[in-house]
């Protein structure tokens, strides 16, 4: 490992370790009512939207939601992956479904993981959701030029950190890029973020996202680097991967929302006022499923399936 590479695993590792215990010392004072989990059985056994298949990870410890993600796959009889890491930052399992043929790969992450006090429903449940109803809507004709990896990751909130496990044991070679899920379940305006250069897979996604009646700064959005948040594409990117964050916002609360990631000060202060949707569920105990919005998640959905398309 260089020593590059260390300074960033340890600048990520306090990152997360801060992240984490801010999110705590503020969900200590919130009285919202926690949320009762959904039996794993019933949601395996109902609808698979979304929506439906966030409640499989909605309101649980960590350690359920990692093993819900694998009870799942393994009840709808999905071929997966498992891959374990541990370290002095944390140990856990990421799961990797792949599908589809091809030298190239796609990769959709969304990590299972969710911060301390909070049920997780947008951050990220929603999003495993998505990818979770990818899967099954792509199995029975998936590409043949391509394959599709799906990653489930564990212990984002720790500065990335499976997904940096993940990176290193990996061969990213064969990545055509990355999209990493955050935030998908609220909003009608998607956001490609983390875009430092313009690249071929870039262009690809905005002609995907264009093909399906997107409006670049109005119901798509690239923006550069976030300075305080993150997700993990941040584990590909500095391996010559394009890899990028893919977000949904309301549109109306654009302009607050660019304020308010791009300024870190303005962001900490508000961190402990009122902050603009979906900013004010993520991380606490309001980050629940009555949150979710189904109009966003078939956006998401569309969005992706338009974006794989055009890779392949």
């Amino acid at each position: 490992m260089s020593r590059a590479t260390s300074l960033r695993d340890v600048a990520l590792y306090l990152r997360g370790r801060l992240n984490t215990r801010l999110s705590q010392l503020a969900n200590v004072r919130d009285r919202t009512p926690p949320v009762v989990p959904a039996p794993i059985a019933e949601v395996i056994r109902g609808v698979r939207t979304p929506q439906a298949l966030s409640r499989l990870l909605e309101g649980r410890s960590n350690a359920e939601r990692e093993s819900a993600v694998a009870r799942y796959l393994r009840a709808r009889s999905v071929p997966f992956a498992l891959h374990r890491f541990a370290s002095s930052e944390g140990a856990g399992e990421n799961f990797s479904v792949d599908l589809g043929e091809g030298d190239r790969a796609l990769l959709l992450a969304a990590h299972h993981d969710a911060v301390d006090g909070s049920p997780g429903a947008n951050d990220n449940a929603a999003a495993v959701g998505i990818l979770l109803s990818l899967i099954e809507r792509l199995a029975a004709a998936p590409p043949t030029k391509l394959r599709l990896r799906f990653l489930f990751t564990a212990a984002e909130e720790r500065g990335f950190l499976g997904a940096r496990h993940y990176a290193r044991e990996t061969y990213v070679g064969e990545l055509a890029g990355v999209l990493s899920l955050e935030l998908c379940g609220i909003g009608d305006s998607v956001v490609i973020w983390d875009v430092a250069d313009e690249t071929p897979f870039l262009r690809t996604i905005s002609a995907a996202l264009e093909g399906i009646g997107l409006e670049r700064d109005r119901s798509y959005h690239v923006v550069g680097r976030i300075p305080m948040f993150g997700s993990d594409h941040r584990a590909f990117a500095p391996l010559g991967v394009p890899a990028y964050g893919f977000t949904l916002v309301p549109s109306a609360n654009a302009e607050a929302l660019r304020q308010f990631v791009f300024s870190p000060v303005r962001s900490a202060l508000r961190h402990l006022i009122r902050r603009p949707v979906p900013f004010d569920t993520y991380h606490t105990p309001r980050d629940r499923g009555s949150t979710l919005e189904p109009q966003a998640l078939a956006l998401a959905l569309r969005a992706l399936e338009a974006v794989i398309a055009a890779v392949a």
